[in-house]
């Protein structure tokens, strides 16, 4: 059996202009590349109105359990502006021991490295007792409408069992090593309307101006002391985003005024507990100042917290007794797509040094992508005893 090397590899998928939602033809191209290792692939592709519909793919070598599953996503952000690169950012090339290229760090690399660790593992392993499979999306970086969440939902209905799942992640901060993810924060976004009464600016008495009421709402808001933090979690923040009045004239008194939070907030809190919180804010102010208000939430994910088990903390001994370093279980940054996974299985995330995602030349460390390689070859190892 042929085994695929992650750099060859990681090269061939950054190729792929696959521009979120864009597929691009990658997941074929990734489709052919598993077959060949012998795995039972099937692309899924969905639809929702008004959102792009996306390819996403599930493939699962052998039937038995335990199913240990890798999952990622091979959609990237755009590259922005291609002349602040100094490569191309859809040809890959390798500089001062580094691949650069849109994907190299967020998550194209870590696909291979899995791809690669996965053929190594079973030109060893013939047989094992148990199935890998590969959890695959490509609408990570964009709504994440119908990418993995409809997976699980898919996999769900089929009564395919996972039983721990390892997300690839950029996970460390500066050393590959550093850091495996075991939760993360929830994430709520607000956008907050407030209908004031439009007038000149000369007789304020005759309007009723919704910049002074969004502003003292927006105040009340970061005055609130969510929490302290918990043992796992960093404390509840919310961020002003967005103060937005659309208004062309300067002697005119606007008629709305709107304004976007977002809030991450752990599991002291759920998005229902905080909307409440909020909405006696909104109706207090806005009744004292005889104005009407609209709010139109959007929740992305729940806190989530997987409780380390014998897996966890194999994985934990695994990236240790490779890279010299022993990670911390954390539960910092922002989201990712294990908080739709946690519905079916625990897992992990662990992967490269995020230092590089979504910036002009993109990189990853050749020595770092081998030994992530390493990794993932020796956790299948151990998995599969």
């Amino acid at each position: 059996m042929q085994k695929i090397n992650e750099l060859q590899l990681a090269k061939e998928l950054i190729r792929f202009p696959s521009i979120t939602p864009i597929d691009a033809g990658v997941m074929k191209f990734l489709e052919k590349k598993l077959k060949k290792l012998g795995f039972k692939t099937r692309i899924i592709e969905f639809r929702e109105k008004n959102f792009k519909p996306v390819k996403n793919l599930y493939a699962r070598l052998g039937n038995q359990e335990p199913n240990f599953c890798y999952a990622g996503h091979l959609d990237v952000v755009p590259p922005g502006n291609i002349d602040d690169w100094t490569v191309n950012p859809f040809r890959p090339s390798i500089k001062k021991g580094h691949l650069i290229g849109r994907g190299a760090n967020d998550m194209k690399s870590s696909v291979a490295a899995f791809v690669s660790a996965v053929s190594n593992f079973i030109s060893k392993n013939k047989k094992f007792n148990g199935s890998i499979s590969l959890l695959i999306t490509g609408d990570e970086e964009g709504e994440a409408v119908n990418g993995t969440k409809k997976v699980v939902e898919y996999l769900k209905k089929k009564k395919e069992k996972i039983n721990f799942c390892l997300v690839g992640e950029p996970t460390n901060p500066n050393k590959l090593g550093e850091m495996i993810k075991i939760g993360r924060r929830g994430s709520l976004t607000g956008k907050l309307t407030i209908f004031g009464l439009q007038g000149h600016v000369a007789y304020p008495h005759r309007a009723n101006n919704p910049s002074t009421i969004i502003v003292k709402i927006l105040k009340e808001l970061k005055d609130i002391k969510f929490d302290n933090g918990t043992k796992n979690f960093q404390s509840t923040n919310l961020e002003v985003t967005k103060i937005n009045m659309n208004n062309t004239a300067d002697n005119v008194i606007p008629a709305i005024a709107e304004a976007t939070f977002n809030i991450r907030f752990n599991n002291k809190h759920s998005s229902n507990s905080i909307k409440k919180k909020l909405n006696k804010i909104f109706n207090k102010v806005s009744k004292k100042n005889k104005s009407k208000f609209k709010i139109d939430y959007r929740v992305s994910g729940e806190a989530f917290l997987t409780k380390p088990n014998k897996t966890t903390y194999m994985i934990q001994n695994v990236v240790k007794r490779i890279t010299k370093i022993k990670p911390k279980l954390s539960t910092t940054g922002g989201t990712s797509d294990l908080r739709f996974i946690k519905k079916i299985s625990p897992g992990l995330e662990f992967g490269l040094v995020g230092k590089t995602m979504h910036k002009v030349d993109e990189a990853v460390s050749l020595k770092d992508l081998k030994n992530l390689t390493k990794i993932y070859q020796n956790i299948l190892q151990n998995y599969f005893k």
